[in-house]
């Protein structure tokens, strides 16, 4: 059997257009000599679509949509991933749903049965579960049918504890010849090698050749990143599709099993992650143009590298906001960065601004010690010149702060942490650091100036200031808040593993706590971790626990 692939980049909401995406994959490959067309999940909807399940009119206009599409089928199956309705009197009145169409119409629909509600997931506010996957007849064949999620179950997954039934062991009694797996998966990096043992695993459990259709592009923090799989019976490796693109491919499951699984290059994984986060936020919210401030350092560099790759050197702004304490060295690797990547560059001086600021505050601060108060007001004059700028040229302002910022409180709420999108906004420092070599060591030429990668990082904001004044290197910082943030370990736990200063940690801790207020406020930000801040981490603002 050859099985059409349709790994296609859809748009949460945009069900015309994305009937447009589904039908002209599907004529594609079915002229390339496909048998069966397998789409991913929620494909007519875009993934996910959230609170848009509330409008009146979106669920019967998705279902409308897969109509229109069946109509159009013809002795080629296609299976497409749809939002239901829920015909049982009780529970969530909506269905995470796949549909067989054949021959003109809707020939079979089967729920999703495991509804994923942790980090970013919670399917459980909307949907209702399936009780077993769908098998189906077809050409002497018995085809099992599942959803994403259904097939997150078995002893090396940690969430089958979530659910009280396992659809692969249901699907393992059934003698079935062939898996299906319709997925909007989002990427994080180290997750590569977990979702082929769990592809690979599936199809152990039911003996059968497995199909694994993911999702691919940006829709707000979340990337799909593709990577669709299909295995044999053994699990073994048949074919992997393109990473971070859409990819039609005809695959034969007769195929042998590939020899050697080529490693993957995490860092340009990441990469290629981010540069598709930005291109879709920016494309799919309507923006052909990007603007950031650039310091001259770290942060910035890459932020900017990233947006010439996503949109184009054409369409990326950078403004140099000198302040009167700003080193010469930083507004020459400002200008050095600027001119590397070919773009638009302006610098702003703002020390009249600031000086003005501090003038006419000076009757409400007299009596008082100058302190971080006169340093923000600076990063929020920059923010006020670079929200301008954006709102004249339509462009799409980018903040630059890292995890590691982020995480401490490191930035400035209406100065540094204005913006659109946080591009970097879950890339811990240390990452920074071998992203921009990486990019160095994968270019014909110096992108990032040497000088920004090897400087100390400092926020300029007082003189001789360094980021180590106020935070430990950022090796250690890294790990610490690897721990508390993403692991949930707590200070003594840390202290025990890291033999890291207990004072240091208390302090890193503290921070990470305290400033849970600003990052409600930021920008959304690329996920590209386990657990990035944002809806995958829900900390109450206001609460008094400590471990």
């Amino acid at each position: 059997m050859k099985i059409g692939i349709a790994q296609i980049n859809t748009i949460v909401g945009d069900l015309s257009g994305n009937q447009e995406r589904i039908t002209h994959a599907y004529h594609t490959l079915v002229a390339q000599g496909a048998d069966l067309v397998l789409f991913p999940e929620l494909v007519i909807t875009g993934y996910p679509p959230r609170d848009l399940l509330f409008k009146n009119r979106f669920v019967p206009d998705n279902l409308a949509i897969l109509e229109s599409i069946a109509a159009g089928t013809g002795q080629v199956p296609a299976v497409i991933g749809f939002v239901g309705k829920n015909p049982q009197p009780k529970g969530r009145r909506f269905l995470n749903a796949a549909a067989w169409c054949a021959d003109g119409a809707i020939q079979h629909t089967s729920a999703k049965c495991l509804l994923p509600t942790y980090d970013v997931f919670d399917e459980d506010r909307y949907f209702a579960a399936g009780t077993e996957p769908l098998v189906i007849e077809w050409q002497g064949k018995r085809i099992g049918i599942t959803v994403c999620e259904d097939i997150w179950t078995g002893p090396i997954v940690e969430t089958s504890r979530h659910y009280a039934i396992d659809p692969l062991a249901q699907l393992a009694t059934a003698n079935i010849d062939l898996l299906l797996n319709l997925s909007a998966s989002p990427w994080h990096y180290e997750k590569n090698a977990t979702r082929l043992a769990i592809v690979s695993q599936a199809a152990q459990r039911v003996q059968a050749p497995t199909v694994y259709c993911n999702a691919i592009g940006g829709n707000d923090e979340l990337i799909f990143d593709g990577h669709s799989i299909v295995v044999d019976a053994q699990g073994r490796l048949i074919t992997r599709l393109k990473p971070f693109s859409e990819d039609l491919q005809v695959i034969d499951l007769s195929a042998s099993p590939v020899s050697v699984i080529p490693e993957r290059d995490e860092l340009g994984d990441i990469y290629h992650a981010l540069v598709l986060g930005l291109r879709d936020y920016a494309h799919k919210s309507g923006f052909r143009k990007a603007i950031l401030g650039l310091s001259g350092g770290i942060d910035s560099a890459l932020t900017a590298a990233l947006a010439v790759e996503a949109l184009g050197n054409e369409n990326v702004i950078g403004i140099s906001l000198p302040s009167a304490i700003s080193s010469d060295h930083s507004k020459n690797d400002a200008a050095q960065l600027a001119d590397n990547l070919a773009i638009a560059y302006h610098p702003v001086p703002i020390e009249n601004i600031v000086t003005a600021a501090e003038v006419t505050l000076a009757p409400l601060f007299q009596g008082t010690t100058r302190d971080v108060t006169e340093e923000n007001i600076q990063a929020r004059t920059r923010g006020l010149i670079l929200m301008a700028l954006s709102n004249k040229y339509g462009a799409l302002l980018l903040t630059t702060g890292n995890k590691s910022e982020v995480a401490v409180g490191y930035c400035t709420l209406y100065g540094d942490m204005a913006g659109g999108l946080g591009v970097i906004s879950d890339l811990p420092k240390t990452k920074v650091f071998e992203l921009c070599r990486w990019i160095n060591a994968n270019s014909d030429r110096e992108i990032i100036p040497e000088n920004t990668i090897t400087k100390p990082p400092s926020a300029e904001l007082r003189p001789d200031q360094k980021d180590e004044d106020s935070l430990p290197p950022y090796d250690i910082l890294d790990e610490i808040l690897r721990r508390y943030v993403q692991e949930g370990e707590t200070r003594q736990q840390i202290a025990d593993a890291t033999q890291f200063d207990r004072y240091v940690i208390d302090d890193v801790v503290r921070k990470v706590d305290l400033n849970e207020y600003k990052r409600k406020q930021a920008a959304p930000g690329l996920k590209i971790t386990p657990l990035a801040f944002g809806v995958g981490r829900r900390i109450p603002l206001v609460q008094k626990y400590v471990d």
